[in-house]
Order: C-alpha cells, then sequence, then structure tokens
C-alpha cells in the first residue's frame, strides 16, 4: 500500500494539494485549538472504534469513544479476505458512527484502516462499500506509517519521552523508536494474535516464528534498552491482568508499570490460571481475552530480545498521534497536563486565574523544591477550585476521583496519588476513614505529608480570595528555623478571620513550624507591627 507522500499531488477538482487523511487543520487559531471538536475511526484488525476529543488541544478529553469488536482479519491467513461476519460488523460500525457523528455537529470524520484492510484482497472493496453507504474516506496505511502515527500519540502524553514503542493490534505489530520528542526508526511485522492463532503448527511453530521475527526486528532497529511503551489493547489486558495478580489498587492502565520480572510473572499466571476465572474477575471480553495468550507469547519474546530497563503502558495510539500530526511544534511542546489543568480552571473555576495568584502564593514553600514537584504544585493550584459545584460533604472524595482517575497525560501513577491527595486537603484537614485507604500505601510516608502541606496551603490561600489586581498577603518560609512567617496589609485585615487563622495554624502544623503574622505598612521603608507569634 502506498505510503503518505511528503509532497502531494494536486487534487485535479480543485487544484488543492491532497495532504491525505490530515488535509483540514484541526486548530487554525488558539480559539479553535481550545475547543475543537475532532473525530477519529480507526478501522483495525480486530476492532473498530470512534474517538471524539474536545478541549484543551494539547491534552484533549474523550468526549466520545466507542468501541465494537469485529475481528476483521480473523481467518485471512486461509482465505486472504477479510472476514465476511467481521466485514458486515465494520460496515454497520461505519454507518452507526456517520450518524454519530452528524449527530455531534461533527464537520467530518479522519479514518485510517491497518493491517487487515490493507493486506486483504477485498480491503479495497470494503473501502468502497464503505464510502458508497456512508461518505466517508477511509485511508489505508502501510505498516510503518502505522509506527509512526502510533509513536506520535505516545508523544502526545509523554512529550520529550525516548524509548521503544510496540504498538500490537490483531494482525500486526509495530515497532517504533522515539528520542527528543522525534520518531526515528520503525518497522512493521506480522506478530498480531489473530495471525499467530492462525499459524499452522501450534505453540512449538508459533514460538519459533515469533523467536525468528524478533530476532530480524531488532538487529533492524539496534539496541533498545530504554523505556519500552506497550500501545494496543492486547497489551492492555496484559497489563489488567498483572494488576488483577498483583492486587493493585488504582485501576488506570495509562502510565501503568511493569518490569521484565512482572511479566513473566503475569504470562505464567495466565498460562496457570482458568481463562473464564480471569475473565469474570479482570473485567475483560470474551474476544479480547481469546487473543491474549498469543499476544503473551509475543510479549514474552519481546521483552528477552530487547531487554528494556521498564515498561509503561499506554493509552494513547494511532488515534492519538492522528490528532497529534495536526499540532505545530509550539502546541506539542507544552505540557498536557497544565494545558489540561488550565481548560479545566477556565471552564469549572469561580474564578478562572486565580490559580496562577495561589500558586504565586504559595510558591515560597517551594522554593527548593524539584522541577517535578513545581510542576504538581501548579496543577494542583489550577485544579484547586474546579469541583466546587459538588456538595460540601464530598467535595474531598470528587476531587481525589477527579485528579487520580482523569484523562490526563504526563502524569506517573504516584504523581496521580500526590495531586488527588493534595485536593483531598484542599477541603479535608483529615484524610483517614475514607473510602481510598488502599491507595495510600502506594506512596511512602514523606510524600503523603507533602500532598498534605500543599492541600493546607492552598486551602489557607483560598481564603485570600479577592480581585485578583488588589495586593494579597505574602508568606515566607524559613525551613531551617521551622518558621512561617504571615505578612498582611492593613486593609487585607478583615479577610484574616477566624476560619482563616485556623487554616493558617494548620498548616503551620504540618510544617511543624511556628508562625507569626505581621502588618507590613504602605510606604518603602516601613517597619512592620507583629500581631502574634
Amino acid at each position: 500500500m502506498a505510503q503518505l507522500k511528503q509532497t502531494p499531488p494536486l487534487v485535479p477538482e480543485t487544484g488543492v494539494a491532497d495532504l491525505g487523511p490530515f488535509s483540514k487543520p484541526l486548530f487554525e487559531d488558539p480559539g479553535a485549538r481550545a475547543l475543537a471538536r475532532v473525530g477519529v475511526v480507526d478501522v483495525g484488525s480486530n476492532s473498530v472504534r470512534l474517538v471524539v476529543f474536545d478541549g484543551a488541544a494539547r491534552s484533549p478529553a474523550y468526549f466520545y469513544n466507542e468501541k465494537i469488536m469485529c475481528a476483521l482479519g480473523a481467518g485471512m491467513a486461509e482465505t486472504g479476505h477479510l472476514s465476511p461476519e467481521g466485514r458486515a460488523r465494520a460496515q454497520s460500525a461505519m454507518k452507526r458512527f456517520k450518524k454519530l457523528a452528524d449527530g455531534m455537529g461533527l464537520s467530518e470524520l479522519t479514518c485510517v484502516a491497518t493491517a487487515a484492510v490493507r493486506d486483504a484482497r477485498d480491503g479495497r472493496d470494503f473501502c468502497e462499500e464503505v464510502r458508497r453507504d456512508t461518505g466517508l474516506k477511509i485511508w489505508v496505511i502501510d505498516g510503518e506509517e502505522e509506527a509512526r502515527l502510533s509513536a506520535q500519540g505516545v508523544l502526545l502524553g509523554w512529550p520529550g519521552a525516548y524509548g521503544l514503542v510496540c504498538d500490537i493490534g490483531g494482525s500486526s505489530m509495530e515497532l517504533a523508536e522515539i528520542s527528543g520528542g522525534r520518531v526515528g526508526r520503525r518497522v512493521t511485522s506480522q506478530l498480531g494474535p489473530l495471525k499467530l492463532r492462525d499459524l499452522k503448527g501450534g505453540a512449538k511453530a508459533r514460538n519459533a516464528h515469533i523467536k525468528e521475527t524478533l530476532s530480524d526486528l531488532a538487529g533492524r532497529m539496534g539496541p533498545q534498552r530504554d523505556r519500552l511503551f506497550l500501545v494496543g489493547g492486547s497489551w492492555r489486558a496484559i497489563a489488567r491482568i498483572d494488576m488483577l495478580r498483583r492486587g493493585y489498587p488504582l485501576h488506570v492502565l495509562h502510565e501503568y508499570r511493569m518490569t521484565r520480572k512482572s511479566v513473566s510473572a503475569t504470562i505464567k499466571y495466565i498460562k496457570e490460571n482458568d481463562i473464564e476465572e480471569i475473565r469474570q474477575l479482570s473485567g475483560i471480553s470474551s474476544s479480547r481475552l481469546a487473543l491474549v495468550p498469543y499476544a503473551a507469547e509475543v510479549l514474552s519474546r519481546l521483552v528477552k530480545t530487547f531487554k528494556p530497563k521498564d515498561i509503561a503502558v499506554s493509552s494513547y495510539g494511532i488515534r492519538e498521534g492522528m490528532l497529534y500530526e495536526q499540532m505545530p511544534q509550539r502546541l506539542r511542546d507544552r505540557d498536557p497536563l497544565i494545558e489540561a489543568c488550565r481548560f479545566a480552571e477556565a471552564k469549572d473555576a469561580r474564578m478562572p486565574g486565580f490559580g496562577k495568584v495561589l500558586n504565586a502564593f504559595i510558591g515560597p514553600l517551594y522554593k527548593g523544591a524539584s522541577a517535578p514537584r513545581k510542576r504538581l504544585v501548579k496543577a494542583a493550584c489550577l485544579l484547586h477550585d474546579v469541583s466546587w459545584r459538588a456538595h460540601p460533604d464530598y467535595r474531598a472524595e470528587v476531587c481525589f476521583d477527579n485528579s487520580t482517575r482523569a484523562n490526563l497525560g504526563g502524569l506517573k501513577h504516584s504523581e496521580r496519588l500526590f495531586l488527588g491527595l493534595a485536593l483531598l486537603h484542599r477541603y479535608s484537614n483529615k484524610r483517614e476513614n475514607m473510602r481510598f485507604q488502599d491507595l495510600y500505601n502506594m506512596v511512602d510516608e514523606a510524600t503523603l505529608l507533602e500532598a498534605e502541606i500543599l492541600g493546607k496551603a492552598m486551602r489557607f490561600g483560598a481564603m485570600l480570595w479577592m480581585n485578583r489586581h488588589e495586593e494579597r498577603g505574602e508568606l515566607r518560609w524559613f525551613p531551617k528555623k521551622k518558621h512561617l512567617e504571615l505578612w498582611l496589609t492593613g486593609d487585607m485585615l478583615p479577610l484574616f478571620g477566624e476560619v482563616a487563622e485556623a487554616r493558617l495554624n494548620s498548616l503551620g502544623s504540618s510544617l511543624d513550624a511556628t508562625v507569626e503574622i505581621k502588618i507590613r505598612k504602605k510606604g518603602k521603608g516601613q517597619v512592620p507591627d507583629q500581631i502574634s507569634a
């Protein structure tokens, strides 16, 4: 199949260059980038999925996400054609997705097909039939282009990431290296579980084929000892089983980490346990789980071949890569976490923009903090007020839930916990006796205390909420002396009531610090009045 060309031909009817599936810019101006609703369809060998993105351009939310298991590639090894049943299901899915897109007011859907359609003898006929029935054009991409888009999907969630991206579909498996925010070498293979299931000769033949293929891919890709990013439904299913085996409490697949040792233990767990019992406990669909043993054989050999230093699961893949394709570099370079938090504040906070003021106010507590910690402090300040509509009795829990389980890129699980705990303490002094107790063990005591301090700092800072142009108080923190000062101007004193004082003292208690309040007189060179110690 032809790959997307660098110099596109002109369309005779219009005289405009044909840019393939990316002919319409998604973000023509800052306003459109912030709010554009974008729909993509991924016609894969195993499933057909519609995703509609909305929200912050750099870290969009999933406005709509629907998957239909079609198994288009089932039986292709014998017939060379798409599965008749799968083809009928896929055509039905495309008709449904077109109706949904029209109902959502999408101007168009970008549709991409991968291994099954590009390899099948009737792949072109299938695309033409879909076009006749729905008006949707399906762009059939080759394996290297599929690898590139999947790698770009990983970059959407991990800006500047480096390592090896492995995307497994039903009929193929792609590898791509990423470094410095760019996609490098990439290769494709036919190691998809649907093809392996149809391979003659049983387990012995499969293992020999997998070993030989991965040896060839390793020779073409060169050493890849950094992080391994896993993309694709079969990998996510294995990760979910790994969570089940370990009793892992946070069921968020994106950024879930595994080691080579844990992968080996989970593959052994799959072999030794009843597959139906695993299905019931994990919630994985029967059709997906049927392919897991074949994917597990590939993963076992993959980690033995490349020996990655660690393994991360990515929920972002080809669909997100199609979105990333449209972003100008200045947008790609932005932090997806901060962009998502900014968008949430602008949309849901009572006083958009106050998060920046709050971050500056509590900043003295974090002068010596690392850049990753300062980043999380900024994110927390932006999110500190977005859940104000929740009932006061449940606001702390809602904040924790939203942060730990939200669709946020560029956030490790431990960072999700830190952010969730900080926002919990924004509304509650205590974290005990809540339904999240099992998650607290994911971070150490020092991190729990840091999150508590951040939450209490935001809880107090929110008490000084005024017109953004008015002068505010100032915190001064002396960590060696364990001494915290609050400086106020005289006209700010009415804001410093009993509740504000109690919250300041609570912050001081968590810091194990003495607290002192001082009044700054207007005018330079004035000596402050000390109020209390």
